[in-house]
């Protein structure tokens, strides 16, 4: 599904020190999001298993390893999901929650929020755009609204304070086959938007590409859009973003326990340096992945066209 007739070689990276170790706690979700490049949805039923989350605390003590970036589907629906928030806490590491934030007010997640501002937890949230109309087309129906609530539930915890200790990211994402606007004018429009019409604040907005792959891709080339879009990804391609595209200092890691490069080559099968390796392979190298080559494809473009894209936003 990252074929083009027009494609082109990614250029080459290697590996530098690994700081984020990204884990995949599983695939299901509150929501299913017609961007979704991991196709999570509520009847998925997987998830780490008890041997590969105590792994993952294991890489977590080394010390080059600073960060714990928790993804899903909805990471939070994880039956262990905070027993390891504690624990990586306990170790002395930041933990990102990559929150769909409609996860705060389901069943039984009613005191999730509290538990992150807790352990402050680095929440980053999907929230596409800042009007109701396009988020619930794009997320599902109700999704804006109760984005807006769960939003303020955070602020009223002290997310997004600019002088606190809690910081809240917000996330967009394109609503179709186009390429993220420059972040810091968007993140203006956000900030003035939310903070008029709903009193939020929030620290940064991070714009991400849609990639070419997985849900996404079949709905491109369905509509017969594909080939275009990934022309369109060489074509804006910058080699400055190449610094600092998040596979450099990142390890992807699925429910499984299995090692990739990034969290889209984890959706594309293609393994960490072209090799298969586990979370138990990963104890005895953590600090021996420097200089190691990067498995790249035709998707990689997505994160380097125009301004760049990453787990962390924008790269120029």
């Amino acid at each position: 599904m990252t074929c083009s007739s027009t494609s082109r070689l990614f250029p080459p990276l290697q590996r530098r020190r690994l700081q984020t170790l990204q884990v995949n706690l599983g695939y299901r979700c509150n929501q299913s999001c017609s961007h979704c490049h991991v196709n999570a949805g509520p009847w998925r039923t997987e998830a780490m298993a008890e041997a590969q989350i105590e792994q993952v605390l294991e890489v977590l003590a080394h010390p080059s390893v600073e960060t714990l970036d928790l993804t899903g589907g909805a990471p939070e629906l994880h039956p262990r999901f905070r027993s390891l928030v504690r624990r990586a806490r306990a170790l002395g590491r930041q933990v990102i929650d990559r929150c769909n934030l409609t996860i705060l007010l389901e069943p039984g997640q009613e005191d999730l929020a509290a538990f992150l501002a807790d352990q402050a937890v680095h929440v980053v949230a999907s929230l596409p755009c800042t009007e109701a109309e396009r988020v619930n087309q794009q997320r599902g129906d109700g999704v804006f609204e109760r984005s807006i609530e769960a939003l303020q539930r955070l602020n009223h915890l002290g997310y997004g304070d600019p002088t606190g200790p809690l910081r809240l990211d917000l996330v967009y994402n394109p609503s179709g086959a186009n390429l993220p606007p420059a972040q810091a004018s968007l993140e203006a429009h956000y900030r003035e938007a939310l903070a008029r019409d709903y009193g939020l604040r929030f620290n940064r907005l991070l714009t991400i590409t849609n990639m070419p792959i997985e849900r996404f891709a079949r709905d491109l080339a369905h509509r017969g859009a594909l080939d275009d879009y990934l022309e369109r990804l060489q074509q804006a391609h910058r080699p400055e973003n190449l610094e600092a595209v998040m596979c450099r200092g990142l390890i992807s890691v699925n429910w499984k326990g299995e090692l990739f490069d990034c969290d889209f080559n984890q959706q594309l099968g293609l393994p960490l340096g072209g090799r298969h390796r586990h979370l138990s392979d990963l104890l005895d190298q953590v600090g021996d992945l420097e200089g190691e080559p990067i498995r790249v494809a035709t998707h990689c473009f997505g994160c380097t066209a125009g301004h760049g894209s990453s787990c962390g936003g924008a790269l120029s």
